[in-house]
C-alpha cells in the first residue's frame, strides 16, 4: 500500500511539474514578447512554435533532469525545503545549458535565448513554491497519523530507544514504531510508547504475522555476528533490512558514503561544499557580492583611509597572517585600528573591549566593522569567502587545536568575513568552544540560503561583542 501511495505521489508530482513548466514558459513568453522589460519586442516566432518545442523537448528534458537529481525520491527525512530548492535550481541551470545546446545543434537561431533564461528563473521560483506546498501538506497529514510507515526495531538498547524517541518527537516524518524485538527477559516491557513484542529469535514469526514497511536493526557491536541471520529473515519476506551502526557515536555529522571499486567508504563528516556544483555557486556568489560591496563601500573606505593617515602614524592597511582553507596561511587585510606593534605582540595578543592599543579612529571602525571592508579584496583573491568561519592567527590555531576537539574542522571551508558564529554573538573575547560549535554547524549544513540569511543578519543586527 505504501509503495502504491509513493507511485501515486510521484505521478501527481510529475503532473504538477509539467503544469509548472508550462505555466513558467507562458509567463516567460509574455515577459519577453509582450513587454519591453527585456529589450525591444521586434519580430519573433509564434507562440505555437514555442508550445511545440515545449511538448517535444522542454518537458522531457526537465522531467529527465528531475529524476536524475532525485526530485522524485521520498523526502520524509528533510526538515526544510532548502535541500530540494537547491536541486530545483540545479535542474534549471543544467536545463538552460542543455536546451541552448539543442537549439545550436538543430540550428534554430530565432528561438529566444532570453526567454529560455526567463523560463529557468520562473520555473525555479514556481517549482520551489510547488514543492513547499506539497511537502507542507504531506507533513500535516502525517502529523495527523495518515500516510504512515510502520517500523519494527530489532534491538532493546540505548541506540534503539534513542532512534524511537526521535521518531516519536518528530511526527512530521510519518513513521510509527510498531514494536521492538529484544532479549527474552524484556518481552512485554513498554519503552518510548511501544512494546517489546518478542525476542530476537521471534523475528521470522513476527514478520510472517505482520506487515511492516521497514525493519531497523539497532543492535550492539557484540551481537553483530547475528546481522547476516537477521538480514536473511527480512529478505525472506521481501523487506529490506536497515542498520543503525552501533559506532554511530563516532559520527560527529551526517555521514556520506563513497565507493572505491566495490568497497564502501563511510565519510564521518558531510561537507556540502565538497560538491563541485555547490563550490561553483559559492565562488560565483562570492565574486559578485565582493565586487558589488567594494563599489558600494568605496567612499567609506576612502574616507577611512584618510582618517587613519591623518590621526595615526603607520600604514593604512594592516596585514596579518591567518590560517585559511585546508590549514594554509594567507595574509588577511584590515584597516589598521591599533597603534603599530611589534610582530611578536601581533601574533599572540588578544583584543579586549577597552584595549589601550586601539586608536580613536580604530575604536570606531572596529565597533562598526568598517575595519573588515578590505577583506573583500581577500575574497577576490580567493583566500576568503564572504561567509564562513572567521580565520585565526597561527599562534592561536596551534593553541586551540590542542585544547578544543574538532577545532580544525572549520578549515574544511574557506574562512569568511562574517559567519554563523558571528551573528550569534561569538566575536571578540567570547567562548572559543561555542564559536567552534557554530562553525562546525555551518560547515556541515551549508546551503546558499544560509549564506544569504547570515549576510542579511550581519547588516541589520548590531553585534554587542564587536570591539
Amino acid at each position: 500500500m505504501i509503495r502504491e501511495n509513493q507511485k501515486l505521489l510521484n505521478l501527481i508530482l510529475v503532473l504538477m511539474d509539467v503544469a509548472v513548466i508550462s505555466i513558467s514558459l507562458a509567463i516567460s513568453w509574455w515577459l519577453r514578447f509582450k513587454t519591453t522589460m527585456f529589450g525591444p519586442i521586434g519580430g519573433h516566432l509564434p507562440l505555437q512554435h514555442y508550445l511545440f518545442f515545449l511538448i517535444l523537448v522542454i518537458i522531457p528534458v526537465y522531467l529527465i533532469l528531475y529524476f536524475s537529481f532525485g526530485l522524485y525520491k521520498p523526502r520524509r527525512t528533510y526538515k526544510t525545503i532548502f535541500s530540494e530548492a537547491t536541486q530545483i535550481i540545479k535542474v534549471n541551470i543544467v536545463a538552460f545549458v542543455v536546451l541552448v545546446a539543442i537549439l545550436f545543434i538543430i540550428n534554430e537561431p530565432n528561438f529566444s535565448r532570453i526567454m529560455l533564461f526567463l523560463l529557468g528563473i520562473t520555473s525555479s521560483v514556481f517549482g520551489i513554491i510547488e514543492r513547499f506546498i506539497v511537502r507542507s501538506f504531506l507533513k500535516r497529514i502525517r502529523i495527523n497519523n495518515r500516510n504512515l510507515k510502520h517500523i519494527l526495531i530489532v534491538g532493546d538498547n540505548d541506540l534503539a530507544f534513542t532512534f524511537a524517541r526521535k521518531i516519536r518527537n518528530n511526527p512530521y516524518l510519518g513513521f510509527d514504531i510498531s514494536g521492538f524485538l529484544g532479549r527474552s527477559n524484556r518481552v512485554g516491557m513498554e519503552i518510548e510508547g511501544s512494546k517489546i513484542i518478542g525476542s530476537f529469535q521471534d523475528l521470522d514469526k513476527v514478520l510472517d504475522n505482520n506487515n511492516y514497511d521497514r525493519v531497523v536493526l539497532a543492535i550492539p557491536l557484540k551481537y553483530y555476528y547475528k546481522i547476516n541471520e537477521l538480514v536473511e529473515s527480512c529478505e525472506r519476506v521481501g523487506i529490506k533490512a536497515e542498520i543503525i551502526p552501533d559506532y554511530i557515536r563516532y559520527f560527529p555529522a551526517q555521514p556520506s558514503v563513497d565507493m572505491i571499486e566495490d568497497i564502501p567508504i563511510i565519510n564521518i563528516r558531510y561537507v556540502p561544499l565538497d560538491d563541485a556544483f555547490n563550490k561553483a555557486i559559492k565562488s560565483l556568489s562570492d565574486f559578485i557580492i565582493s565586487i558589488i560591496a567594494i563599489i558600494i563601500t568605496s567612499p567609506i573606505m576612502i574616507l577611512t583611509a584618510i582618517a587613519i593617515k591623518l590621526t595615526s602614524p603607520g600604514p593604512i592597511i594592516f596585514k596579518q597572517e591567518r590560517i585559511g582553507f585546508h590549514g594554509k596561511p594567507f595574509e588577511m587585510y584590515k584597516f589598521r585600528s591599533m597603534k603599530v606593534q611589534s610582530p611578536s605582540d601581533e601574533k599572540s595578543e588578544w583584543t579586549t573591549r577597552d584595549d589601550p592599543r586601539k586608536t580613536k579612529v580604530g575604536d570606531f571602525i572596529r565597533k562598526t566593522s568598517i575595519d573588515e571592508l578590505p577583506q573583500f579584496f581577500n575574497v577576490l583573491k580567493g583566500d576568503m569567502s564572504v561567509v564562513g568561519p572567521r580565520p585565526e592567527r597561527p599562534y592561536f590555531v596551534d593553541e586551540f587545536r590542542k585544547e578544543i576537539p574538532k577545532y580544525m574542522v572549520k578549515h574544511q571551508v574557506r574562512p569568511g568575513i562574517t559567519g554563523w558564529a558571528q551573528i550569534h554573538g561569538c566575536r571578540g573575547d567570547t567562548s572559543i568552544k561555542k564559536r567552534i560549535e557554530y562553525d562546525i554547524e555551518y560547515v556541515e549544513n551549508w546551503h546558499i540560503g544560509l549564506d544569504i540569511g547570515i549576510m542579511i543578519k550581519t547588516v541589520v543586527k548590531k553585534n554587542p561583542n564587536a570591539y
